[in-house]
């Protein structure tokens, strides 16, 4: 046990969870790799987001284990999750569109730890996105849907995380702003960030991670290298009618 807690960063050990009466993760495991890219894939309603809500806290798991660097983080808060070095970035668009760029910064930062240097924060996401400060006093809304998701990936790093969660990043953008998001992430990963991602463009996400997870009914079917979860024909019939290994 101590082995695989040095090796991987988050383990969720037979959870379950789901809203009200409704069952959605019935006893899922998964790892996500410490300094790698781990992606969730499987069918509409397999779990995938609902995996992310119980981790940060914002779906309470009923039985089972979240585990994080080796610590017991079960049911913690949102705001203690945040503290001990676990970001999140869901689904969908989530600015003040009526802010400015620098607001939705600033704003973001007031979960950093006390006495931290909120300026130097803002100027390092800043000097790694160069487009924000171009725009930082521009309304959010008036960034497009790439930018978006580039202003939410650089708020959740003003926090300075060990591991962020990033759900569908791809969902609503171009073929080339999918490409550059992806690209953000596969930076992040050199530097050293764990990566745990859920992604509807299984192929294209698979490709570019470490590891993957295939998650059905609530249940985790296959883990594995990513690679070789991109190979498995079973895999591509299952959830891409055949296509995931062909394209």
């Amino acid at each position: 046990m101590e082995t695989e807690l040095a090796t991987d960063i988050l383990v969720l050990e037979e959870v379950v969870a789901g809203y009200g009466g409704f069952t959605v993760l019935n006893g899922t495991s998964l790892r996500a790799a410490r300094g790698a890219i781990t992606t969730i894939i499987g069918p509409n309603g397999a779990g995938k987001s609902t995996v992310f809500k119980a981790v940060f806290g914002l779906l309470p798991a009923r039985s089972g284990r979240v585990v994080f660097d080796g610590r017991e983080v079960t049911n913690f808060t949102p705001r203690r999750l945040l503290e001990l070095g676990i970001s999140y970035v869901p689904q969908g668009r989530n600015i003040f569109p009526e802010l400015s760029v620098r607001d939705n910064l600033e704003l973001g930062a007031t979960a950093a730890p006390e006495g931290s240097d909120v300026r130097a924060r803002i100027d390092s996401v800043m000097d790694r996105f160069p487009m924000l400060r171009e725009r930082a006093l521009a309304q959010a809304s008036a960034l497009s849907g790439g930018q978006q998701k580039l202003l939410e990936i650089a708020r959740a790093l003003l926090l300075e995380p060990r591991l962020m969660l990033i759900d569908e990043p791809s969902i609503g953008l171009s073929p080339l702003l999918v490409q550059d998001t992806f690209r953000i992430l596969q930076d992040l990963r050199a530097k050293g960030m764990s990566i745990l991602m859920v992604e509807q463009n299984a192929k294209r996400a698979l490709e570019m991670s470490d590891f993957g997870v295939v998650l059905e009914l609530g249940r985790t079917r296959m883990t594995g290298e990513a690679r070789a979860i991109l190979a498995d024909p079973k895999v591509g019939q299952l959830f891409l009618g055949g296509g995931l290994a062909s394209g």
